[in-house]
């Protein structure tokens, strides 16, 4: 009986672990088009997925703790050692496991990318305000120093 909570509770969160690579996939198309609208839907969209996984997660720990295991990896082998259906156990968790660690892989691609959006956007503004100095060559290769800087408003 156990057995098959855990096999339902892997099956749901690898179809909500597929879904979230997609919009994660999505938002970073949104995110070099600059599409806010789109990225807000896709968060809209990805809470509740996040919220799924924690939930199922926390399930399965509960699940395998009130067996007397261990809420891990090596909990899950060992009810699986004794189980008609350990194998698929396994095969669901390492299935989902690999879905993760695509999904975190994108993740932390997606936050590159809107770091490097905000150093942009933030060297920017940091011109047209007049704050930071462009750097500008001289004839000689180095740096060159500008006298006065005002914001392009007051130029």
């Amino acid at each position: 009986m156990h057995e098959t909570t855990l096999l339902e509770l892997f099956t749901d969160d690898i179809g909500s672990a597929e879904q979230l690579l997609a919009l994660i996939d999505d938002e970073f198309q949104a995110l070099g088009e600059r599409d806010l609208a789109r990225l807000q839907g896709i968060l809209e969209n990805k809470q509740p997925l996040l919220a799924q996984l924690d939930q199922h997660g926390q399930a399965r720990s509960q699940l395998l703790l009130s067996l007397q295991l261990s809420a891990d990896h090596s909990g899950l082998q060992a009810l699986a050692e004794r189980s008609s259906q350990g194998a698929e156990l396994l095969e669901r968790s390492d299935q989902l496991h690999r879905l993760l660690e695509r999904c975190q892989t994108a993740n932390l691609r997606n936050g590159r990318l809107i770091r490097s959006s905000q150093a942009s956007t933030s060297n920017m503004l940091g011109i047209l305000r007049g704050g930071e100095t462009p750097s500008l060559y001289d004839s000689r290769g180095s740096t060159a120093r500008i006298g006065q800087q005002r914001p392009l408003s007051q130029a």
